[in-house]
């Protein structure tokens, strides 16, 4: 039966409701915490550095990846910098590329020479980790993030590609792979499986945590249950015609 507790993997919780980042902070399994532009702007959030200190001052023990959004190599360094300064906890994300697809190399390679811990993130190939496995400082620990979701979301498999890149940072100790955007439970035991160091995790991915193990005849008349009890909740009628 797989287990949470048996994993050598990491899971980061991803999100940006500090209500929940909060519940999620009290479950030892949660080893750090990652959030973005984009899933705070859906939270509702205006203040980006009212936010990140928030959640900095509430977690000082675990790790917790905050993103620069400048478009610019010179701003973005700016704003690491800045982000960095928060608390020595933080993970600052760098974009691989900025929206012109220019590589981020140099500035990975600035930061990662100054003792910046980086999550370098949105890589969706084998060559993209290959590029940043070449900028890293190999001193300063650094998380690279490989959108294993999105990979699959265009039809291809991403084990090989997570296990291979896993191989490109073998010989970087203090590099850490993270399998990002899952799309269900059983991701979890895919990125263990290739030996991904961190997965990230969404809250509604983690709450079927509940299903795991979970006896799947049990599960079966759990389903059987929920569909009954739908129909009736919702007056479902069906005019029967009767046997002749």
């Amino acid at each position: 039966m797989p287990s949470i507790e048996g994993l050598k993997i990491k899971i980061f919780a991803d999100g940006a409701d500090f209500d929940s980042i909060m519940e999620l902070y009290t479950k030892p399994y949660i080893r750090g915490f990652t959030t973005n532009p984009t899933l705070m702007r859906k939270a509702g959030i205006s203040d980006y550095e009212g936010f990140g200190r928030k959640i900095l001052a509430a977690i000082p023990d675990r790790p917790i990846s905050l993103e620069v959004f400048a478009d610019d190599f010179e701003a973005m360094e700016a704003q690491a910098r800045t982000i960095a300064s928060w608390g020595p906890n933080v993970n600052v994300k760098i974009p691989v590329t900025n929206t012109k697809g220019e590589f981020s190399g140099e500035l990975i390679r600035r930061l990662s020479s100054d003792g910046i811990v980086l999550n370098i993130t949105a890589l969706l190939s084998t060559n993209q980790v290959r590029r940043v496995a070449e900028v890293l400082h190999p001193s300063t620990p650094a998380i690279v993030s490989v959108f294993a979701g999105r990979i699959a979301d265009t039809g291809i498999d991403p084990e090989p590609l997570m296990a291979e890149s896993v191989e490109i940072l073998s010989g970087h100790s203090k590099a850490e792979l993270l399998w990002a955007s899952p799309r269900e439970l059983l991701n979890i035991f895919h990125a263990e499986r290739v030996g991904c160091h961190i997965i990230t995790v969404t809250p509604d991915v983690l709450k079927k945590l509940a299903t795991l193990g979970y006896d799947l005849e049990a599960y079966s008349l759990d389903t059987v249950k929920m569909f009954y009890k739908d129909a009736a909740a919702s007056n479902f009628t069906i005019n029967v015609k009767a046997a002749s």
